[in-house]
């Protein structure tokens, strides 16, 4: 099991799974309102239509479906925004492709990851708070590059490993 496991396999897996993730969550940002309508059935408030009277995440999540079904049915061409955050999303994870196939060429690109990880905790906590995001809420996003660095950083010390080893082995 252990030689089947080389830097180069466990580097693949990991990244495989991060660049999964980017687009996951890039392709669940397409259909945010129906998601919420589903999230609040699944809490017990799909037929609530005010947040007045909730706290926490439940009040939280019914003002973001409410503000959407406003706006979308008001202004439904919002929504074009959030397809291009969803792209964006597949986008970046695009360009994770070449060091998968490449490992030994994609130190660069594992390292602009790990600082756009890092940007997100100063981006949610200063526009969150800016926006009027909760700081629950905040914290939430702040995981993302929390939970993405992590994979990068490990990725990043296989390279190493990785380039210490014949090329003939990649």
């Amino acid at each position: 099991m252990t030689e089947f496991m080389t830097p180069i396999v466990r580097f693949r897996a990991v990244l495989s799974l991060f660049i999964a993730g980017l687009v996951l969550s890039g392709v669940t940002a397409f259909p945010l309102l129906e998601e919420l309508k589903i999230l609040t059935s699944a809490l017990g408030v799909g037929d609530v239509k005010c947040a007045e009277g909730y706290s926490g995440v439940t009040f939280w999540i019914l003002t973001i479906r409410n503000g959407l079904e406003h706006t979308y049915a008001v202004y439904p061409w919002m929504a074009y925004g959030t397809d291009w955050l969803a792209f964006g999303h597949i986008v970046i994870a695009m360009f994770f492709v070449g060091p998968l196939v490449n490992p030994r060429s994609g130190r660069s690109t594992i390292c602009t990851g790990i600082l756009a990880c890092i940007g997100v905790v100063p981006l949610a906590l200063v526009c969150g708070a800016v926006r009027g995001i909760p700081l629950y809420w905040q914290l939430v996003d702040c995981s993302f590059g929390v939970f993405g660095v992590l994979p990068l950083v490990y990725c990043l010390r296989l390279i190493r490993c990785i380039e210490a080893q014949p090329k003939f082995e990649s």
